[in-house]
């Protein structure tokens, strides 16, 4: 099932060039292009303090958007470039790819784990590794899932999950060409040699010598 994909909201920027981009930077807008989709390309602003925060959530680059223009359709894009102040770091340029329907696209999809309180593993004490939080699969734009979904149900200790045993969505493949571990189910800690050393010795403080004893009495 395909998650909802935000709303990019830009406006269309008149003129090109460097001049063009200059004055919406100092308009507090940065400057871009949507291009691909057989469509010409069209040059937009989108506000800075509106990009900073979509930046600042992680995986700008990796979503699918739904960018949104006054007075044209809404077309679902994918971050190609953000091009950023040498010395400041912030966003002074963006590039969108329009994508369609049927169009491939590598994107990170969120690990969802099942069935936690019912597995075999964690109920006898084990404990749960997650090794990845996401995958990265080649999906279709028009069937993006919300998540792939790993079923610990009858995970044991000693167990490992690797993308092999995850069935994924159809159409969605790992970019990944080798398998490879999500999460594993581990023994419980127990005390070290040390641990146990450490252990004898307090409990050996504690016991009353004899000179204590005469003292107490």
């Amino acid at each position: 099932m395909a998650g909802k994909i935000p709303d990019l909201e830009a406006t269309v920027r008149a003129g090109t060039g460097k001049g063009a981009a200059r004055q919406a930077r100092r308009d507090g807008l940065v400057p871009g292009v949507v291009y691909g989709g057989g469509e010409d390309p069209i040059a937009i602003n989108i506000p800075f303090n509106y990009l900073l925060t979509r930046l600042r959530k992680g995986g700008f680059m990796s979503t699918l958007q739904n960018l949104k223009i006054e007075g044209h359709d809404d077309v679902r894009v994918i971050c190609r470039k953000v091009e950023r102040h040498v010395v400041k770091d912030l966003p002074t340029h963006i590039d969108l790819m329009r994508l369609k329907r049927t169009s491939r696209v590598k994107l990170n999809i969120p690990v969802e784990f099942l069935n936690e309180e019912t597995c075999l593993g964690l109920k006898a004490g084990g404990v749960l590794t997650v090794t990845r939080n996401e995958v990265e699969l080649e999906v279709l734009a028009g069937d993006i899932p919300e998540s792939i979904q790993v079923d610990l149900a009858t995970v044991e200790i000693g167990d490992t999950i690797s993308i092999s045993d995850v069935t994924l969505p159809e159409g969605a493949a790992p970019t990944i060409d080798r398998d490879f571990v999500i999460a594993s189910v581990g023994a419980p800690r127990v005390l070290s040699a040390d641990d146990e050393d450490e252990g004898e010795e307090v409990a050996a403080d504690e016991v009353p010598t004899a000179g204590d004893e005469a003292e107490a009495e």
